[in-house]
């Protein structure tokens, strides 16, 4: 350990951390955009830029790393002014459209602009350069206006998602984020699990199956667990009107963080289909007060087999039946059981117990051969 003073706060510090680490240890705020704890730091944006004792310039808190008897001013007047004209030159190049913006209310750009009373510079405006929604991939949509070049889309898709699909082309003014060699996503090898998406602070990148939908304030968010595999990944469940609208990354699930596959993260709509079953089902013969013939006879009963709905102990105690008089009549080999990787290692446990301990077969297996 080693000892720093923050805004003439003595405090003590692990070495090796930087300035970042060291302030956030211990409650200070430092303002970041490129930075995030999931990745690597970068130093981009340079809005975490601190004042250090002794130095002929501002360094940027997030790679600076810390030395015994460092002295740091993270508000000082020179950092404020410094912080608000960066804000100032991002704006020039972004578009002021926060009214109609899909991320208004959940945009780091817009609340470090509000904070920093930071607008437009007078000398205007760039305007739109690139075109908006230009990616055909069917579920992240793309707006390069938006982009304020934190480089953390390329990051999380490197570092996380380990498909370099996003890189950097051009330099200077005409610096832009493309993926591939500038092509379309998926011939850049896009899994489309918008990993980028959750960690971009702007609009740059976003979901096309909700955009437009809601606002922030206008969403209730629901922590759920993902029902397609059973690793357990959580997220939120983006409700608005009792309607699933979106889903979006809870970065303190335990299994996954920020981290979802492309069917968690876009596989959500089959929740409002309307031919999802609701209720179990079983199978019985409806009198329909017709007369029928079967081969040439005569039936003594006229109706038709159709699915009804029960209650779920109705469809369990027959179940269980069936089970039973299939074991009593022909043995409990004559069964066979069938788990699914969809389930939870505790669920795949009992039916292993219902099968082997219950019914008394061995004839059980899972569709992953797990």
């Amino acid at each position: 350990m080693i000892n720093i003073k923050i805004n003439g706060q003595s405090i003590q510090a692990e070495s090796g951390q930087t300035i970042l680490q060291a302030a956030q240890m211990h409650g200070i705020e430092v303002p970041t955009l490129c930075y995030h704890k999931d990745l690597n730091p970068t130093g981009n944006c340079r809005m975490c830029v601190v004042e250090v004792k002794g130095g002929r310039f501002l360094q940027a808190a997030c790679v600076t790393p810390v030395w015994d008897g460092m002295e740091i001013q993270t508000h000082s007047e020179k950092v404020t002014k410094d912080r608000k004209l960066t804000l100032e030159l991002m704006l020039a190049n972004h578009p002021q459209d926060c009214i109609t913006c899909d991320v208004s209310g959940e945009c780091e750009l817009q609340d470090l602009a509000y904070e920093y009373k930071a607008s437009a510079p007078t000398w205007g405006s760039k305007g739109a350069r690139y075109p908006v929604d230009s990616d055909p991939n069917p579920f992240i949509r793309v707006d390069m206006n938006r982009c304020i070049l934190c480089r953390r889309c390329v990051s999380a898709c490197a570092e996380i998602q380990v498909r370099d699909v996003w890189g950097v082309a051009k330099r200077g003014f005409d610096e832009v984020i493309v993926a591939g060699a500038n092509v379309p996503m998926l011939e850049a090898r896009c899994e489309s699990c918008g990993q980028c998406v959750a960690y971009c602070p702007t609009g740059a990148l976003s979901n096309k199956m909700n955009y437009g939908m809601a606002r922030t304030h206008q969403v209730k968010k629901v922590t759920t667990t993902c029902s397609y595999c059973g690793v357990g990944c959580q997220f939120d469940l983006l409700v608005k009107n009792d309607k699933v609208i979106g889903v979006q990354s809870n970065p303190n699930a335990p299994v996954n963080g920020m981290a979802l596959c492309v069917k968690g993260r876009y596989g959500y709509d089959y929740v409002h289909h309307p031919e999802r079953l609701k209720k179990p089902r079983v199978r019985r013969y409806l009198l329909d007060g017709r007369p029928k013939t079967v081969d040439g006879q005569r039936s003594t009963v006229d109706g038709h087999w159709d699915w009804v709905e029960v209650e779920w102990d109705v469809a369990l105690d027959i179940a269980a039946k069936k089970f039973m008089e299939i074991r009593d009549n022909f043995g409990a080999d004559s069964l066979g059981f069938l788990t699914s990787a969809k389930c939870t290692n505790e669920e795949n446990f009992l039916m292993n117990k219902l099968a082997r301990q219950v019914v008394g077969t061995n004839n059980i297996d899972h569709c992953a051969r797990l």
